[in-house]
């Protein structure tokens, strides 16, 4: 079942990476903005759900928040962490560091101990902007689910034009260590429509062919932390398969055996 986020607040929800987590959407409530299209997104592809209201301003996103922490304070109830994700990319949000310095006022104010923790795609991570904000934010998480251009273009599809992971990669590392690098890992092969035609697909990244390099691009970046995981809902894709644990282990073990930090979730 596709998952479209209520905007701008949805939960507390349980993450299996972070705890109890407040979700902020940035995007409308009413279908996907985004910068990839990826094959496995919970919010199903882009042009099955286009969006037709607005973006919630800085205003509204900051109103709803400080209600919404209120509301947790009373019930004695505070969350572990307030996270940037929802319906597409947070930092395409013109506002965006303004709203993520609202945020940390608001966590200041009324849940100290919450960290805040931006999910992202890492397409627009080289803007100042953006860099700016995500060097505030307690948790940088940025997506890299492989250095392969030829996988990203077919299974992450980014809705942009000239992307080039090799330049993503030199902003990742500009964050001199200050970023959590998540890696999406999964297997499968089948056709999916793309540009207008149907393509044969293999998502399968779980080879040594993709993860080798991904690992060497790993220590020229020098992240606090990585996750990997695999699919935990539907997909629009219907025959896109999780990795298995086994997969997934060894996987860690071989980012451990490089002295990187690296969490699993199956």
């Amino acid at each position: 079942m596709t998952i479209i986020y209520p905007s701008p607040i949805f939960g507390p929800i349980h993450s299996r990476r972070l705890g109890i987590s407040l979700g902020i959407n940035l995007q409308p409530s009413d279908g996907k903005v985004c910068t990839f299209d990826c094959l496995y997104c919970e919010c199903g592809l882009n042009a099955s759900h286009p969006a037709r209201l607005p973006r919630p301003s800085r205003e509204d996103v900051a109103s709803a928040l400080e209600s919404k922490l209120q509301e947790m304070v009373a019930d004695g109830v505070t969350p572990d962490v307030l996270t940037f994700a929802g319906n597409g990319e947070p930092t395409g949000h013109p506002d965006f560091k303004s709203v993520i310095l609202d945020t940390i006022a608001l966590r200041d104010k009324y849940c100290p101990k919450a960290k805040v923790s931006v999910l992202s795609n890492a397409t627009l991570c080289g803007r100042d902007n953006v860099r700016e904000a995500l060097l505030l934010v307690d948790n940088n998480i940025l997506k890299l689910d492989t250095v392969s251009q030829d996988y990203i273009l077919s299974v992450d599809r980014p809705a942009m034009a000239g992307y080039d992971v090799r330049e993503v990669v030199e902003w990742l590392k500009a964050y001199n260590g200050h970023c959590i690098i998540q890696t999406m890992f999964m297997t499968g092969e089948g056709t999916a429509w793309h540009n207008g035609k149907e393509e044969q697909i293999n998502a399968d990244n779980t080879s040594d062919t993709y993860v080798t390099p991904w690992i060497d691009t790993l220590c020229e970046i020098r992240p606090q932390q990585v996750m990997i995981y695999t699919i935990d809902r539907e997909t629009p894709i219907p025959w896109l398969r999780k990795a298995s644990a086994e997969q997934l282990d060894d996987i860690a073990e071989k980012v451990r055996k490089r002295g990187l930090k690296c969490s699993v979730s199956y």
